[in-house]
């Protein structure tokens, strides 16, 4: 996460608004001639001023606008530039995947003449936690190359939707951040309960058309020897992480 009216298009200029002075309404003596020459007259104007626009590109003809990736590059491998050292240094590590039939992290993308798409998902586990434990820690990142359309007009839209996103049990609460992109956001899940068992933020940058986001999401029972990190822990970590990736995606 929008003149005449819309669909109607306003008289070309040259062209009158209205019969010109001195033409006559009816056949009278000129049995409609100059009725006839005015309309020609107003025609042959419209078609100067059609030529006009596209030689200048104001019926959409004109060069296409070039995309601004501000120096990012696609990677078929997101997980390669994805920075983990603030989540290392806050007590977590990569599930090891040894055990399971799924790979940990797993990443996938995309490439096209409109849009190159990237993902890279990481399970972690709290350091903390024991082999009884019950936890679900992920970071998923995307990020996106917009090559035909800029994204930046409904970028700042997309996100504050998820303010009007409320259930019983949840809200969610959007921020904007500095120092990160173009413009950057942030996205906080409020648990409305007061048992703190996890936390879910969201933060997107824009900068230019490439688009990035970053998603923690945390989980851990009740009974877990594992504490949650708070939404404002969690957010710290993400913008940490997202600066180092964002450098390294340039390349």
């Amino acid at each position: 996460m929008p003149m005449a009216g819309y669909g109607q298009q306003a008289a070309p200029m040259g062209m009158p608004l209205a019969m010109p002075p001195g033409v006559p309404a009816g056949g009278g003596g000129t049995g409609g001639k100059g009725w006839l020459w005015g309309l020609g007259g107003a025609v042959l104007a419209s078609a100067v001023w059609a030529g006009v626009l596209l030689a200048t590109g104001g019926f959409g003809g004109g060069e296409e606008a070039k995309a601004d990736l501000a120096g990012y590059k696609y990677t078929d491998n997101l997980c390669d530039p994805t920075d983990t050292e603030a989540f290392e240094s806050a007590g977590y590590e990569e599930k090891d995947d040894t055990s399971s039939s799924a790979s940990n992290p797993t990443h996938s993308s995309s490439q096209s003449e409109a849009l190159d798409s990237m993902t890279c998902n990481i399970d972690f586990q709290p350091d903390s936690a024991s082999s009884s434990d019950y936890s679900s820690v992920w970071l998923y990142t995307t990020a996106s190359l917009h090559k035909k359309t800029d994204p930046g007009p409904e970028f700042e839209a997309t996100y504050r939707a998820y303010e009007d996103q409320k259930t019983s049990t949840y809200r969610y609460e959007v921020k904007a951040v500095g120092g990160l992109g173009d413009e950057a956001y942030v996205v906080t899940q409020t648990n409305r309960s007061s048992t703190r068992t996890g936390a879910y933020v969201i933060l997107a940058v824009r900068d230019g058309w490439t688009t990035y986001q970053s998603t923690w999401s945390e989980y851990v029972s009740s009974s877990s020897s594992a504490t949650a990190k708070t939404n404002a822990e969690a957010t710290e970590m993400l913008k940490k992480s997202a600066e180092v990736t964002l450098e390294k995606m340039k390349g």
